[in-house]
């Protein structure tokens, strides 16, 4: 497999990721999980409004993503966004997350994996538009 072809994979990849966890995780609430963690989080009384932001806010990173405008900072953002919200859970939430303390692994490997496709492979890549 070509270069251009595992960045786009990638790409594709974590906009996918976030489009299944902001729209079916948290918009049609398909995994009440989310709605549990935010509401011990940032307390109950608005955690499904609040559930429900977060899930259009995630659906809207993964229109960015696919848009690949300012890819870097998209990349950056991802990686504090991910990096913030599985901090606070693992300290706060632990018991919520699918692997419990574990999940922290998946998560490090994830933010590998951005930087690598954007600051990385991307400089790999011949002077060639990456469409």
């Amino acid at each position: 497999m070509n270069k251009i072809k595992i960045y786009n994979f990638l790409n594709y990849f974590f906009a996918l990721v976030w489009l299944v966890n902001g729209l079916f995780c948290k918009v049609l609430n398909l995994e009440p999980r989310h709605q549990e963690i935010v509401a011990r989080i940032l307390g109950g009384e608005h955690s499904k409004i609040l559930t429900f932001a977060i899930g259009i806010s995630e659906v809207l990173m993964s229109v960015w993503i696919l848009l690949k405008i300012l890819s870097k900072l998209n990349a950056v953002t991802q990686i504090i966004i991910i990096a913030a919200m599985n901090i606070i859970e693992f300290i706060v939430v632990p018991d919520l997350l699918l692997w419990g303390k574990f999940n922290i692994i998946f998560v490090l490997f994830f933010i590998a994996l951005i930087y690598y496709k954007e600051f990385i492979l991307k400089k790999e890549i011949p002077n060639v538009s990456i469409p």
